[in-house]
C-alpha cells in the first residue's frame, strides 16, 4: 500500500460515520427549511396585513405571495455561487455560510418595522430579506445532500440521501408549531407575536453551525481532488462546465421537481389562504392540519427513500407524481367539507405523494451528474425548477381561484399539468440506482425506457 493510499478515504464508509453525516444533513437542512417556511407562513396568515395593509385582502395576498415567490428567484443564483465553490473547495465549507446568511435574513425580518411605520419601506425590506434567504437556501441544499449522498454505502444512498430531504418537513413542522404557539391571541399576534418565530431563528442557526462543523468532508469529493491534483484538471467554472455536459440531465432534472415543488407549496401553503379565506375556516384548523400530515411527512420520506434502494428511483418517483395528479380534485373536495378529520387526511394524501418524489430525489440528482461538477449540476435542477414550479405555485394558485370567482377546480388542474411535467421528465430519465458516484449515467434510450448498460462517461 502507497502512502497516497493509506491517506485516500474509504469507498465505503462505517455505518456510525455515515450516521453521524446524515444526522448532521438533516438538523442544518431543518434550520434553513424552518426559516425558509416561516416566510410562507407568515405570507399567507399576517404580511397581507402589516406590509400591504392598502390592497383589498385578497390582492394583499397575492402581493405577500409575490413576494413568497421572489425568494425562489434568488435561490438559483445561490445554487451557481455555492455550487462553484462547493465543487473546488468541498461540500463542508460552503454548509456553515449557507446557514448564517439564512440565519441572518431570517432574524432581520423579525426586527423589519411594518408599513405603519415607515411606509413603503417595509415592503422593500421584506423583499431584501427574502432575497437573501433564497440565495442562502439556494446553496445549502446542493452541499447538504450531496454531504450525505457521498458518505452513503452505494447500496444505501437512496436512504442517507433523503435524511437532509426530511430536514423540509422537521423545518415546516417546527415552523407551523411555533406559530400556532403565538397565534392564538390575534391581537397579539399581529402587534408582536408573529416576531418571535423569527428571532429565535438566532438559536437554532448556532447549533446547527455547531453540528455542521463535526462532521468531515465527503469522501468522494476528497477522492475526486486527490486525482484531479495529480492529473492537473479542474473545471475552471463548474456551473458552465455541467451546462456543457448534462444539459439533459439538467433539464430533466427541473422537470422532474415540477410535480414535487409545486404541489408542495399547494398542500402546505396555499392551503392556509384557501381554507381560512375562502372557506372561513379558523387558523388554528388549518395550520394543526398541516402539522399532523408533516408529522406523517417525517416518516414517509426515509421509507420511500428507502425504497429507492431496492426498485430504483424511477419507479418510485413516477408512482408519487401519479399520485398527486390523481389526488388533484379529491384534495379540494375534501378541503371543502370543512370537516376537520377530512381536512386532514387530505393534506396528508397530498404530503404522502410529495414524500414519494422527494424521498429518492437527492439521491436521485445526485447521480445525475460526476463528482468534478456534481454540486453545481444538481444545484441547477433542483433550483432553476423553484423559480417555476415552488416559487410560482401559490401564486398561480391565488390567482386563478380570484380568476374563478373562488373555485378550485382551475387549481385542480394546474396541479395535474404539474404532474404531467414530472411524469414526461422522469420517464425520459436514465435509471441511476445502482450507478458508481465517480461515474455519470448513460443517456436514456430513445424511447425512454431506463437502463444501466451500456458506456458511461467517467466524471
Amino acid at each position: 500500500m502507497t502512502p497516497t493510499d493509506a491517506a485516500r478515504p474509504p469507498e465505503q464508509p462505517l455505518e456510525s460515520s455515515i450516521w453521524k453525516v446524515a444526522a448532521a444533513s438533516f438538523i442544518g437542512t431543518a434550520v434553513e427549511w424552518y426559516d425558509f417556511f416561516l416566510y410562507g407562513t407568515a405570507a399567507a396568515l399576517v404580511f397581507n396585513r402589516l406590509f400591504f395593509p392598502s390592497f383589498d385582502p385578497l390582492m394583499g395576498t397575492l402581493a405577500a405571495f409575490a413576494t413568497f415567490a421572489v425568494g425562489f428567484v434568488a435561490r438559483p443564483l445561490g445554487g451557481v455561487i455555492f455550487g462553484h465553490f462547493g465543487d473546488k473547495l468541498g461540500r463542508k465549507s460552503m454548509l456553515s455560510a449557507t446557514l448564517m446568511i439564512m440565519g441572518a435574513a431570517t432574524f432581520a425580518i423579525g426586527l423589519l418595522p411594518t408599513y405603519e411605520s415607515i411606509g413603503v419601506w417595509a415592503p422593500i425590506l421584506l423583499v431584501l430579506m427574502r432575497v437573501l434567504q433564497g440565495f442562502g437556501l439556494g446553496g445549502e441544499w446542493g452541499g447538504a445532500v450531496l454531504m450525505a449522498v457521498e458518505h452513503a454505502p452505494s447500496n444505501r444512498r437512496g436512504f442517507y440521501g433523503s435524511w437532509p430531504q426530511m430536514g423540509a418537513p422537521a423545518g415546516l413542522l417546527v415552523a407551523n408549531g411555533v406559530f400556532s404557539v403565538f397565534s392564538r391571541n390575534e391581537e397579539q399576534f399581529l402587534s408582536w407575536g408573529w416576531r418571535v418565530p423569527f428571532l429565535f431563528s438566532a438559536v437554532l442557526i448556532g447549533i446547527g453551525v455547531f453540528i455542521r462543523m463535526s462532521v468531515a468532508e465527503s469522501p468522494a469529493f476528497q477522492a475526486h481532488k486527490a486525482a484531479e491534483k495529480a492529473s492537473s484538471a479542474t473545471p475552471k467554472i463548474p456551473a458552465l462546465e455541467a451546462l456543457r455536459k448534462y444539459p439533459r440531465q439538467i433539464l430533466l432534472a427541473m422537470g422532474a421537481r415540477f410535480a414535487e415543488n409545486g404541489f408542495f407549496y399547494i398542500v402546505t401553503t396555499f392551503v392556509l389562504t384557501y381554507g381560512t379565506g375562502q372557506l372561513g375556516l379558523e387558523r388554528s384548523t388549518m395550520l394543526n392540519g398541516v402539522l399532523a400530515a408533516t408529522a406523517v411527512h417525517l416518516v414517509a420520506i426515509p421509507a420511500f427513500g428507502a425504497l429507492s434502494d431496492v426498485f430504483g428511483r424511477r419507479p418510485v418517483y413516477i408512482g408519487g407524481a401519479v399520485g398527486c395528479a390523481l389526488l388533484a380534485f379529491p384534495f379540494f373536495w375534501l378541503i371543502d367539507t370543512k370537516e376537520t378529520g377530512l381536512i386532514v387526511l387530505a393534506i396528508t394524501l397530498g404530503i404522502i405523494a410529495h414524500a414519494a418524489m422527494y424521498g429518492p430525489q437527492a439521491s436521485f440528482f445526485s447521480e445525475l451528474f460526476g463528482t468534478r461538477v456534481r454540486y453545481s449540476g444538481a444545484s441547477l435542477g433542483y433550483q432553476l425548477a423553484s423559480v417555476f414550479a415552488g416559487g410560482l405555485s401559490p401564486l398561480v394558485a391565488t390567482w386563478l381561484l380570484t380568476e374563478s370567482g373562488g373555485k378550485a377546480w382551475p387549481v385542480s388542474l394546474y396541479m395535474v399539468g404539474l404532474a404531467l411535467v414530472t411524469l414526461v421528465s422522469v420517464y425520459l430519465s436514465a435509471e441511476t440506482f445502482r450507478e458508481k458516484l465517480s461515474e455519470a449515467p448513460a443517456p436514456a434510450p430513445a424511447d425512454g425506457a431506463a437502463g444501466t448498460d451500456g458506456k458511461r462517461e467517467v466524471a
